[in-house]
């Protein structure tokens, strides 16, 4: 299957730019507001969108959590835990912008959510993602998209800062 660049570096910077400015705008500020993004391909976004948000207004916490064991498809596909979660602020609440790079079924958006219950209990979870897919098997929406990309449910999307590959 051949290779299809759908956003350049320029788009995504613009995207976390735009992400960055709607994500303040809801929140009538930042008092409050932490990003956790979701290993693997979530935590360079929620790095990128803390430091474009500290550019913008001022610093918020930034963290990150991993969803694997948290999964409902344990028993059908290997477990890989990407890395540990970094949670090194209270998250009893606040309002949390959980972030990943794909939303396609909303499984894993399910499992980062279960697994943040083990770290207390927030006032509101947000959800942010740089590409939304569809394709969901969960009601799950997101609140900030940098851009929806209607794909096939074979197609294959890689997402980073360099930019958004279909293959």
């Amino acid at each position: 299957m051949s290779e299809k660049r759908v956003l350049e570096p320029d788009d995504v910077r613009r995207a976390v730019t735009r992400m960055a400015h709607e994500i303040i705008e809801r929140n009538q500020g930042l008092d409050g507001v932490v990003l956790i993004g979701v290993q693997s391909g979530g935590v360079w976004l929620a790095s990128a969108l803390g430091a474009e948000i500290a550019r913008i207004d001022s610093a918020i916490p930034v963290g990150s959590i991993d969803a694997s064991l948290y999964r409902d498809d344990i028993g059908l596909r290997p477990v890989h835990p990407a890395a540990v979660s970094d949670i090194d602020f209270d998250v009893d609440g606040a309002t949390i912008v959980l972030i990943d790079d794909v939303l396609f079924t909303g499984r894993t958006v399910r499992a980062a959510l279960d697994a943040l219950g083990e770290y207390g209990r927030p006032k509101a979870v947000q959800l942010a993602v740089l590409v939304d897919r569809g394709h969901r098997e969960l009601p799950i929406r997101p609140d900030f998209i940098g851009k929806n990309l209607p794909t096939s449910g074979d197609e294959s999307v890689s997402v980073t800062a360099d930019g958004v590959v279909i293959s």
